[in-house]
């Protein structure tokens, strides 16, 4: 199985890392009034509600791996029987066989990417969760500190520490959303169905 989970929450953790380990300049340069920063990718990375959501998530997908697991190694048997013993069968039932294996390979693929795609719609849902939690945050952080304007950390190479409010919104995130306990999530089906209308 694809681990695309995983790696979309370790490469969070990556960014957060590359953020906080980037050499600062000796001479960080003047706060500008009215311009402040946020990182979001930081936040969901170290906020205690984007670690639970990332551990989760960990969880769920290696459920999904021993889940599907099974069928592959029973596919895969299969397979190799058939292509020990296949010679010595009569032409009907290899063909038989082979088909009966051909439609479950189908239906491992069909389960996994059902899988996958209830796993990439449960962390959207997720970072929907703590996206509408840390919203508010945001906005009273931008009146308190007198912004006029907020950039998106990953827009900016460089900035004086001071004009950061990452660390206030995860403080008091983690205080508005401690943590999120989640299950693996049906996809909707007119979400479903809309992959396919683009396309």
């Amino acid at each position: 199985m694809k681990t695309l989970i995983i790696a979309a929450t370790a490469a969070a953790s990556l960014l957060a890392t590359a953020a906080s380990a980037q050499q600062a300049p000796a001479n960080p340069g003047p706060v500008i009034p009215g311009v402040c920063v946020y990182y979001n990718a930081r936040l969901l990375a170290q906020s205690s509600a984007g670690q639970a959501v990332e551990a989760r998530m960990q969880q769920l997908a290696q459920e999904v791996q021993g889940e599907l697991q099974p069928y592959a190694t029973q596919i895969q048997t299969e397979a190799q029987q058939l292509q020990t013993s296949g010679s010595s069968l009569p032409a009907d039932q290899l063909q038989q066989r082979r088909q009966a294996l051909q439609q479950r390979a189908q239906e491992a693929q069909q389960l996994e990417s059902t899988r996958e795609n209830e796993l990439r719609y449960t962390l959207g849902m997720q970072r929907q969760a703590i996206t509408e939690a840390v919203s508010p945050i945001l906005t009273a952080l931008y009146q308190e500190k007198g912004c006029g304007l907020l950039l998106d950390r990953e827009s900016v190479f460089m900035m004086n520490p001071a004009m950061d409010v990452t660390d206030l919104a995860i403080q008091r995130l983690n205080t508005a959303l401690p943590t999120l306990s989640f299950n693996r999530m049906p996809v909707p089906a007119q979400t479903q169905a809309q992959p396919a209308a683009a396309n």
